[in-house]
């Protein structure tokens, strides 16, 4: 994991990019610097793992409402993301 902000959002960019869409990658990015400034109010540590952000990327589905709906959640409570997240994986499976 990356140490700095800078260079967490730089391993972020291609993985967001392909959930978010090129359109929405750079908005997309704002936000998850956005949740880990919450995070640190939150939980005091500087980051979530990456499969909080995975988890938000999931619930999302390509759709920037979505991503700001879920990016509360987790820090409101990740662990009610991660099973959103399991069952939009789920539905997907079919």
């Amino acid at each position: 994991m990356a140490v700095g902000r800078a260079a967490r959002r730089a391993e972020r960019t291609e993985r967001v990019g392909a959930a978010m869409g090129a359109e929405q990658s750079s908005a997309a990015l704002d936000l998850i610097d956005l949740m880990e400034y919450a995070w640190h109010d939150c939980y005091q540590e500087i980051t979530p793992g990456e499969q909080v952000v995975d988890d938000i990327l999931t619930c999302a589905e390509g759709d920037l409402g979505r991503m700001i709906h879920f990016a509360l959640l987790a820090v409101v409570d990740s662990r009610d993301l991660h099973l959103a997240a399991r069952l939009v994986e789920d539905r997907r499976k079919g």
